[in-house]
């Protein structure tokens, strides 16, 4: 759209001034055509609006990129796609577009999920016994004078902070089940619900 300003600006470097189209053209950074259009006309502004608007390429591939990505964020984080990987496999489902459009549509589904897994509430206190928190951790620890990385399982009560940390030399599902064993008779008792970490947000399991 061109404003009002700049139709008057050629139209008096045009008839009062006497300047040439292509000198215009080369001052006020217009096209010829532009200027031809504001000379021959009376008009004071100038829009265009499109009859069809462009779709990107991907249109249709929305939901199966969807698809992918969500499928993608269940799988534990060595396993897990890169952006590159969701490309070439919507490719091989027949996918003609190009990459940058995967990638903005990947990026603006990431944040509305982010969005939606930060509005959920955890309350901020608890009474005893209502609630514990489990998370892990891989430590460096020096075992007979060699160095090795053991898996830390780490519950805490929610309501008195008490915590309870049990070391396993390997991160198997046996150990997720021991250290919930030895913490809850640690601590003479289960809570009726708990609250995992994982990359996605912290959930709940009651």
């Amino acid at each position: 759209m061109k404003g009002v300003d700049t139709i008057a600006r050629i139209r008096r470097e045009f008839f009062v001034r006497g300047r040439t189209i292509k000198e215009i053209v080369r001052d006020l950074h217009v096209s010829r055509n532009t200027v031809r259009k504001v000379l021959r006309s009376g008009a004071t502004e100038f829009s265009h609006e499109r009859e069809v608007q462009p779709r990107p390429k991907l249109g249709a591939w929305t939901g199966e990129l969807e698809r992918i990505l969500t499928a993608n964020e269940t799988k534990a984080a060595r396993e897990r796609l890169t952006l590159i990987q969701v490309f070439e496999e919507l490719r091989g489902l027949g996918y003609e577009g190009g990459y940058d459009a995967v990638r903005r549509n990947a990026r603006s589904w990431r944040r509305d999920r982010s969005a939606s897994v930060s509005a959920a509430f955890v309350p901020l206190s608890f009474a005893p016994g209502e609630a514990y928190q489990f998370d892990w951790s891989h430590e460096v620890v020096l075992v007979n004078g060699v160095t090795v990385t053991i898996k830390v399982a780490h519950m805490r009560l929610c309501h008195s902070r008490m915590l309870f940390v049990r070391a396993n030399p390997r991160e198997t599902q046996e150990m997720v089940f021991d250290a919930h064993d030895r913490a809850f008779a640690f601590f003479k008792g289960t809570c009726t619900r708990g609250f995992y970490d994982s990359e996605a947000g912290e959930q709940s399991i009651q």
